[in-house]
């Protein structure tokens, strides 16, 4: 292995400006949390999945401030997002936790924003995911149970998703035991929307999807991409298992909204034609950016 090489593998250290931007994201984050939490959800009795809808059962038992328990019951799985993710995930998800933390004892005393319990499920499940959802995608966590799941991932036949559902299934149905049974289906309701909302900022708001192409008639298909949609094409030299032929491959990236004009403009020219097309979560770098067609 070259020098170069063993350098690109060590950690590096990132940017000033990028490590405060995280501070900042993850600040924001831990807030907006915070508000969902204390503003919305907890003072009408609906909780979120994970240690934190744990937290505010215990909270809600003992009347100790939410945010003791928050800090408590996820420092554990801190240390272990350090053995499986590394220091920087770790320290950014203890940074997150103090600020939870902090800010859900500062909002406690202030009364909910609607009595309204549809409302506030709505409103405070989009509100939770949306900061949960900044934190993770600026390296951080503010929640063991993910952690957990990717421990137990390990040892036994099941997905992180299965796992995380498996073990809210179960705190979810606690809440009706803690509070009654339509706020364990309002809490219920609150993580469907909490984990929606997680997946828009996660995985960016503007979905894109990534095209490949088989034809024997390549190059007429990507000029066609390139002039009709304004998206470029990368040609990739493919080779048929069965057949043994050499295959030109297009790949493209489009958005969700090209996605019927690029199938009209594949049936057009080669009906024929293999197909796929998958959602991305995320494009940087290269020629991305749609040219203006006229």
């Amino acid at each position: 292995m070259t020098e170069l090489a063993k350098e690109y593998i060590k950690h590096r250290k990132l940017p000033l400006s990028r490590v405060i931007f995280r501070v900042i994201a993850i600040t924001i984050g831990a807030i907006l949390m915070a508000t969902g939490l204390e503003i919305f959800l907890v003072p009408n009795h609906v909780i979120d999945g994970g240690i934190t809808g744990i937290s505010i059962m215990l909270s809600h038992i003992t009347g100790w401030k939410l945010g003791i328990f928050l800090f408590i019951l996820n420092l554990p799985f801190v240390y272990m997002g350090y053995k499986q993710m590394g220091k920087t995930f770790a320290f950014s998800t203890v940074y997150g936790i103090i600020v939870l933390s902090i800010f859900t004892s500062f909002f406690h005393p202030i009364p909910a924003f609607t009595d309204d319990i549809l409302l506030a499920t709505l409103f405070g499940g989009m509100i939770l995911g949306i900061g949960v959802g900044l934190v993770i995608r600026n390296g951080g966590a503010l929640d063991g149970t993910e952690i957990l799941a990717l421990v137990i991932n390990k040892k036994v036949p099941f997905s992180v998703g299965q796992i995380i559902m498996m073990m809210n299934i179960f705190i979810l149905g606690a809440a009706g035991f803690v509070f009654s049974w339509d706020r364990a289906m309002y809490s219920l309701l609150a993580y469907v929307i909490a984990s929606k909302a997680i997946d828009a900022v996660v995985a960016g708001l503007e979905e894109t999807k990534s095209v490949w192409i088989i034809s024997d008639v390549a190059e007429e298909i990507g000029d066609a991409v390139n002039d009709r949609l304004g998206r470029g094409v990368t040609y990739l030299k493919g080779q048929g298992a069965y057949t043994g032929d050499d295959k030109k491959v297009i790949f493209s990236i489009i958005s969700r909204l090209e996605e019927s004009k690029l199938t009209t403009i594949v049936e057009d020219i080669d009906p024929s034609a293999f197909l796929a097309i998958a959602d991305i979560s995320e494009v940087r770098g290269g020629r991305f950016k749609k040219r203006d067609i006229h």
